[in-house]
């Protein structure tokens, strides 16, 4: 094994089933596949981490391998952070540009998204993304960069996503336990969004609902911005525990029943379907059965989506539709629960496929790591090109000097 490559992206989803550890590396600019590890997850509940000792040798494990299928040191990572206690708010804050009109510079437009985020933050939140909206330049909406332009006010529409303290520092703290440096944390369904939409979604208003295990995370697009983000305490894990609870098996039992007989659409099921199971005798299960378990629970998570975009003032924002992923997404008759619950047309969001990935990542489980991967790149990119003309700058200006 080599040493840690400097082109080297790495990200680490420590979710409710599984730990993932995705490594990318960069070629002449382009993001390709590196190597990856999954393995079950341990020392979760409920979403979120409960017991650091397991957490961390699962990811300690899963570095490793991933290590060996990348030929490459991993000892930094970019980290998903999701969930029930991940919330978000829309602020507008602005100033006066010393009360002249004149040109809007970069320290400018930090200023004001310093102002609109300058509200009072309980002592465990943190602030996770600042996503400005807009800017407003004189009145002028609708400015997605006013640097250059000149005004005498400058004002910002942000969206800001905040997280429980204690659950991201619990990540980062197994994280480190598990060898590795924390350099950001991403919402996970920022990173899912950036796998599975289309530009032209974001910019006519979609909804992508990320169906984890304990949790179904969501964010909304709208005119290519953010504009809401919030999280459902309902994911897959909850249909299985149904299944188990009302047909009186294990849950591991129920959980592969679910992947390979169960739908979310009682209608859509013969009346006659039937599979022999042992429980623990064998016997026969009508498959509709199976059915009238699980399309209560799928109405009451796409209900509760609904009450959350209602609450977020969003509902009405999603001329694209919604994009279903996460393990969840798989369910058959998801989508028809989606359309008729919601009232938009719906489909599964698949990642988009790196260079030499792997047919099996090409999953919508898979689209959150996959698109934090994209993200992480994005956002280094993005930094190595502001810095590369600040130095430039900073060059012309000592070069006219001396």
């Amino acid at each position: 094994m080599g040493q840690t490559e400097e082109n080297l992206v790495v990200v680490l989803d420590v979710g409710s089933a599984e730990t993932r550890v995705l490594a990318g590396d960069v070629n002449e600019g382009a993001l390709r596949y590196r190597g990856h590890a999954t393995l079950p997850s341990a020392g979760m509940r409920k979403g979120m981490i409960a017991d650091l000792g397991p957490a961390a040798k699962v990811v300690k494990s899963a570095v490793e391998k991933a290590e060996l299928a990348a030929r490459v040191n991993i000892d930094a990572c970019v980290i998903g952070v999701g969930g029930p206690h991940v919330r978000g708010v829309n602020l507008n804050g602005g100033f006066d540009l010393s009360g002249r009109m004149r040109e809007i510079t970069r320290e400018d437009v930090k200023t004001a998204v310093e102002m609109a985020r300058a509200v009072e933050k309980p002592a465990d939140r943190e602030f996770l993304h600042l996503l400005p909206r807009q800017f407003i330049v004189d009145d002028q909406p609708g400015i997605f960069d006013p640097i250059g332009m000149i005004g005498a006010r400058l004002e910002v529409d942000l969206h800001i996503a905040t997280c429980s303290g204690s659950a991201l520092q619990s990540t980062v703290t197994c994280a480190n336990r598990g060898g590795l440096e924390v350099t950001e944390a991403v919402f996970e369904p920022i990173g899912a969004a950036e796998a599975t939409l289309s530009a032209d979604e974001r910019e006519l208003g979609v909804c992508l609902l990320d169906i984890g295990a304990h949790s179904t995370d969501l964010i909304v697009f709208f005119e290519g911005t953010v504009a809401h983000t919030g999280s459902v305490p309902i994911g897959g894990a909850h249909f299985t525990n149904d299944l188990a609870v009302g047909l009186r098996m294990p849950l591991a039992q129920a959980e592969e029943i679910k992947r390979q007989y169960g739908h979310a659409v009682v209608t859509a099921v013969p009346q006659t379907a039937e599979i022999e199971i042992a429980n623990p005798e064998p016997q026969m299960l009508r498959l509709r059965t199976v059915a009238e378990i699980l399309e209560p629970r799928a109405r009451e998570l796409l209900y509760f989506v609904k009450e959350a975009l209602r609450q977020g003032g969003a509902f009405e924002a999603l001329g694209a539709g919604c994009v279903l992923t996460g393990g969840g997404a798989m369910l058959p008759g998801m989508l028809d629960v989606t359309e008729s619950q919601l009232r938009v047309p719906a489909r599964t969001g698949m990642p988009v496929r790196l260079s030499h990935m792997p047919g099996e990542l090409a999953h919508p489980a898979y689209a959150t790591t996959i698109g934090m991967l994209l993200y992480a790149h994005r956002t280094r990119a993005t930094r190595a090109a502001e810095n590369n003309g600040l130095r430039a700058r900073l060059r012309a200006i000592f070069a006219a000097n001396y």
